[in-house]
């Protein structure tokens, strides 16, 4: 599960990313939404997904309350599902 977890989890950045520079600059810059829309749902999803994850694997990580919070605080701050990955995952 922790295998998994990982591969949400840099998934869930790099769409984080793509959605929050190509997708901004493409619809404030250049007023095209479509690559807001493009990037938006799966980002959604994999949020969703690293979300669910994250409850699941609490136990089998042997995760404070306070250590989950982080891991989910990272899924809302740019580069943070990487700083999960080096702090908790490896």
């Amino acid at each position: 599960m922790k295998n998994i977890f990982r591969i949400v989890s840099f998934l869930e950045g790099i769409s984080y990313l793509l959605l929050m520079s190509l997708g901004l600059y493409y619809k404030y810059v250049l007023n095209d939404p479509s690559f807001v829309k493009l990037f938006g749902m799966p980002h959604g999803l994999l949020f969703m997904l690293y979300i669910i994850l994250a409850f699941l694997i609490k136990k089998e990580m042997q995760w404070s309350n306070k250590t989950l919070g982080i891991v989910l605080l990272g899924s809302i701050i740019p580069f943070g599902t990487f700083y999960v990955d080096w702090k908790y995952l490896r």
